[in-house]
């Protein structure tokens, strides 16, 4: 028996990184899993190496038609929705005064108004499911202010506020809302941060001395996904390396 067996899953940004860490690991435990992204040819590849139990939709978070769409390819493919995980996300660094309001409008678009669109579309579904657990992933930046990174800690503080919200809102519904902070982890958008000498810094500032693995963060989405963490609501878990403490 796996944890999730039978549930239906929608990881957004599933293409690669957290996100195809996280349905790789939904689907080992039972889960059926609906990998949506922008980059259609890398996330059909991860669905079909994940077999019959995993589809792929090409999917605009920023877009509330677009998350009717990816809802409905679920549901005709799998069934009503239990879990959500909202991992899509960007980030472009550098000094306020150099940030072009194109830039900061999209980072909240993605990773902000992303994750209200998809809390917002998948209730009917997970109503219908008798409840279901919706899994944000913000960032330590999301905690944290750090110098250059005005848009991608503005959007990131919003995904932990409305994380808030949602708990204390559709607690009634069987609907759990929480929240997972990750510090550095070794993904495609850590690699562009910076040249290999700042990536060097990055990992010397967490205590373990290292870059978090995908899979790590995985786990901890694994534990809201499942019946383990059922009285857990509302909640913000950070998988930092101690880079927090």
């Amino acid at each position: 028996m796996g944890r999730v067996d039978g549930r239906v899953a929608i990881v957004t940004g599933a293409a690669r990184g957290m996100g195809a860490a996280h349905a790789r690991a939904l689907v080992r435990e039972g889960a059926k899993v609906l990998l949506t992204d922008v980059l259609e040819d890398e996330g059909r590849e991860v669905a079909e190496e994940l077999g019959e139990h995993a589809r792929f939709a090409a999917h605009d978070v920023t877009s509330e038609a677009s998350w009717e769409r990816a809802i409905a390819a679920a549901e005709h493919a799998f069934g009503d929705v239990g879990i959500l995980v909202n991992n899509a996300g960007v980030a472009v660094g550098g000094p306020i005064k150099e940030t072009p309001e194109a830039v900061f409008r999209r980072m909240i678009d993605v990773n902000a108004v992303g994750v209200f669109l998809g809390m917002k579309g998948v209730i009917g579904s997970m109503r219908r499911a008798g409840g279901g657990s919706i899994i944000n992933i913000s960032s330590v930046g999301g905690l944290i202010g750090e110098p250059n990174t005005i848009g991608y800690t503005a959007s990131k503080f919003a995904v932990t506020g409305m994380t808030k919200v949602a708990a204390k809102e559709l607690a009634a519904d069987g609907i759990r809302v929480n929240s997972v902070h990750p510090g550095f982890t070794d993904t495609p958008m850590l690699q562009l941060a910076g040249p290999e000498e700042v990536l060097r810094e990055f990992a010397a500032a967490t205590p373990l001395g290292r870059f978090g693995r995908p899979e790590e963060v995985s786990a901890v989405v694994m534990f809201l996904a499942c019946d383990e963490s059922a009285f857990v609501n509302g909640s913000g878990y950070v998988v930092d390396g101690g880079l927090m403490r």
